[in-house]
């Protein structure tokens, strides 16, 4: 009966830990343990005293057995001679081993073991040992590529709990006191331990589970979101896009109303309180001049929306401002009945979605940008700019959009520069170096982009040069040449060296990779072909010499030396006075 007794209070204790596990789901090293990620030292220190200190109020909620009266007491901060405690001290030190490895669970179990020692009684020694063993026998299970399951938590706690009686019985003094101790508590301890450390586990992982199935519906509904409206932001801000997108928000998020504006008007107007609310309308409320002045989303209730109609039934809003070029351009506005429906996970939501929404608009801007230059139909710019590129440049920053959209808008700025310079060289006869320049600059923004740390740029650059005339877009040929010729097949340590010198006589215009180089046969070839056919894969390099030629003479043209796998150099000496 005593052990039933004492089995039934060590799973009361049990509900403390139900508590502790709830704490644990709101701390950041606890989920980075859980997830298995690689913990720093400071996360691993903090762990280490985290759940020592859950060993040692283990400790305190058991109950002291007295081995000469064979009574139970609470555990006070000392213990006699013939008493031990049944305690739940174990938990903590296994969940530390199984979530942060051996060394977690080797610092949880000195940090509860030495707290032990000081209480004292005759199994001190072997209790305090047994603690420490179980944070290193945790240890030897913990698998960051798996999963642990409730069974096997329960093997191993019920196995920590059997280790500590077998030492009790090993090392305390004297032996029949030990054996009848273990006797008594051994089997409920082991038991309950052993569902004890289940039970952690379980909580924990619904926990967690949970947010992740959440976080994982709202990215689902918001990529479902982003799919439906992007076809129709690619028509720009209207009223009919933003109607659209209204309608499609509407019937995905559920609020009251949703609406969007421009920076004066409302564009449209979906939901509750739509008879007033009305598309067309000058903006009215405070709240969204707000947004749009600050360019910070906004939550306010009914006196801050501030509706010119006194019946209306619209409580409560969240505002975020939509954004072209780090410009705020209109608002996107989720309406509610009640300030209670609005939650941090609303406000995030919308946060998203705002972005979301934004980076689309820009993408329709680039997008028009695009066809604006296809229906001119420039041929010098087609001539130059390869389709490749500007796929490839779009597939790169629709790729950033969500995961940095502050370089995704860089990018768009970039891009739009490399068009407007292509289309600004289709109409003048000469531009100067420093055009040419940023030219380039926009052009590599993009490379770099794509190469992810593995292009490096080294601009080496006379300043005095900067004012002289050549044709337009001769030096972003070269660019992209070393680039798609030269370091298209490195895995790292790409450079192309931009040289522009001032010789005196002459400006030398130079560029330089460390690329696969050529042969003396294939430089030969190059020469030739690239330079003299207009049906040659090198065109870019075909329409720079041509002008060069055309514009300086014959003796002003492009020159090649290669060495391989030391890279290429193309360069073209100009005379002075002729670019200024």
């Amino acid at each position: 009966m005593r052990l039933l007794d004492l089995l039934v209070t060590m799973l009361e204790r049990v509900g403390v830990i139900i508590a502790v596990a709830f704490i644990l789901t709101r701390l950041n090293f606890f989920r980075a343990m859980l997830r298995h990620d690689r913990l720093t030292w400071k996360q691993k220190g903090f762990a280490m005293l985290f759940f020592g200190f859950f060993g040692i109020i283990g400790t305190y909620f058991g109950v002291a057995f007295d081995i000469g009266n064979l009574k139970f007491a609470s555990v006070n901060w000392s213990l006699a001679t013939d008493e031990a405690i049944a305690n739940s001290r174990v938990i903590g030190i296994v969940i530390a081993g199984l979530l942060g490895g051996w060394r977690v669970g080797l610092g949880a179990g000195l940090i509860a073991g030495i707290h032990r020692m000081t209480l004292g009684g005759f199994t001190a020694l072997s209790c305090s040992t047994a603690t420490v063993a179980s944070g290193l026998l945790a240890g030897i299970f913990y698998r960051r590529e798996k999963d642990l399951t409730l069974p096997m938590a329960f093997v191993i706690g019920a196995l920590a709990e059997t280790m500590q009686m077998i030492m009790i019985i090993l090392i305390s003094k004297p032996f029949e006191k030990a054996l009848a101790l273990v006797e008594v508590i051994g089997l409920p301890m082991i038991v309950a331990n052993g569902i004890g450390t289940a039970i952690f586990m379980l909580i924990i992982r619904s926990v967690i589970s949970e947010e992740e199935k959440a976080s994982a519906l709202q990215a689902q509904k918001t990529l479902s979101i982003a799919e439906q409206t992007l076809r129709y932001l690619q028509q720009g801000m209207t009223r009919e896009s933003a109607k659209a997108v209204c309608q499609i928000l509407f019937r995905e998020i559920h609020p009251a109303a949703v609406a969007i504006t421009d920076h004066t008007h409302i564009l449209a107007h979906v939901g509750v309180a739509n008879d007033h609310h009305r598309a067309g309308n000058l903006l009215q409320t405070h709240l969204t001049k707000q947004v749009i002045e600050h360019g910070r989303l906004m939550v306010a209730g009914k006196q801050a929306i501030d509706c010119k109609q006194d019946d209306c039934p619209l409580e409560a809003a969240i505002v975020a401002p939509l954004k072209q070029r780090g410009e705020t351009v209109g608002t996107l506005k989720l309406y509610y009945q009640s300030k209670k429906e609005i939650t941090d996970v609303e406000k995030q939501l919308l946060q998203g979605l705002s972005s979301l929404l934004s980076n689309q608009l820009e993408l329709a801007e680039t997008d028009y940008k695009l066809k604006l230059a296809k229906e001119a139909e420039i041929k010098a710019l087609q001539a130059q700019i390869s389709p490749h590129f500007l796929f490839n440049a779009l597939n790169v920053i629709i790729s950033l959009v969500r995961i940095n959209p502050d370089q995704a808008r860089k990018l768009l700025t970039s891009l739009s520069t490399f068009i407007r310079q292509n289309l600004e060289g289709t109409t003048v006869a000469f531009v100067s170096l420093q055009q040419e320049l940023l030219h380039v600059k926009a052009f590599l923004e993009i490379e770099k982009a794509r190469f992810v740390d593995k292009l490096q740029i080294i601009y080496d650059i006379d300043e005095t040069t900067m004012k002289a005339k050549i044709p337009p877009l001769t030096l972003q040929p070269l660019v992209e040449n070393a680039i798609r010729h030269g370091i298209k097949n490195m895995d790292k340590d790409c450079l192309v060296t931009i040289s522009i010198k001032d010789n005196g006589e002459d400006i030398l215009i130079k560029v330089m990779d460390n690329g696969a180089g050529m042969s003396k046969e294939m430089l030969e070839k190059v020469s030739k072909q690239y330079l003299t056919s207009s049906t040659s894969t090198g065109m870019g390099l075909y329409n720079v010499n041509r002008r060069l030629t055309m514009t300086f003479g014959n003796d002003v043209r492009l020159h090649f030396t290669s060495r391989p796998h030391k890279g290429t150099t193309v360069y073209c000496n100009i005379p002075r006075e002729k670019v200024t």
